[in-house]
């Protein structure tokens, strides 16, 4: 299980965020700089033990309507060989790891692989700020074709709670910045016809 720190990053995991967010092809604002709020999310653990793996909720609190953004995180000791360049959202110093590279989960192997166990019951996910807690408020509901599943992360988040689809899918919640309660679908088994 993956041990909590609880410390400084410097920048900060939002710091970084803020710049990062609005260069995606899916950001739906207008601004160059976002105004980030941490909303929700949870982790999973690398059996290895090598890399961080958190699946953090942001919310944009700059356009009229706040917009919910899924943000797969990778924490790594060293550059990730072979990730294309935009994989990378920065490095950050840990004060009691040392320097962080950040990447975009999408593009780090380990984290798919532990959201495709996830998606198949193989993982349990874990509370975002609590050592070896799980998190029940974070569940997967449907079913799935046999094989390996390809996996579609939803980016931009909306609320709902009954997804119109019998497919397997990860549903967690967030926080909006006026303190309501949402929930919604954050990941799901592509379709074998979009695989």
């Amino acid at each position: 299980m993956a041990s909590i720190h609880h410390t400084t990053m410097t920048p900060t995991k939002l710091g970084l965020l803020t710049g990062w967010l609005p260069k995606q092809s899916w950001y739906v604002g207008e601004a160059a700089t976002a105004e980030l709020v941490k909303a929700g999310g949870f982790r999973l653990d690398d059996p290895e033990g090598a890399v961080g793996i958190e699946f953090m909720v942001v919310v944009d609190s700059t356009p009229q309507d706040p917009v919910a953004y899924l943000v797969p995180l990778s924490y790594r000791d060293a550059a990730l060989d072979g990730a294309p360049g935009e994989a990378l959202i920065g490095t950050s110093e840990h004060r009691v790891l040392g320097t962080r590279w950040i990447y975009d989960g999408v593009h780090d192997p380990v984290v798919m692989t532990q959201l495709r166990a996830l998606l198949r019951g193989e993982a349990i996910p874990q509370q975002q700020s609590e050592s070896d807690t799980p998190d029940p408020t974070v569940t997967v509901h449907g079913s799935c074709p046999g094989g390996e599943p390809g996996v579609q992360i939803n980016r931009v988040l909306r609320p709902t709670e009954a997804p119109q689809t019998s497919s397997k899918h990860l549903l967690a919640g967030w926080t909006w910045p006026d303190g309501t309660a949402a929930r919604g679908v954050l990941a799901g088994v592509e379709s074998p016809g979009n695989a």
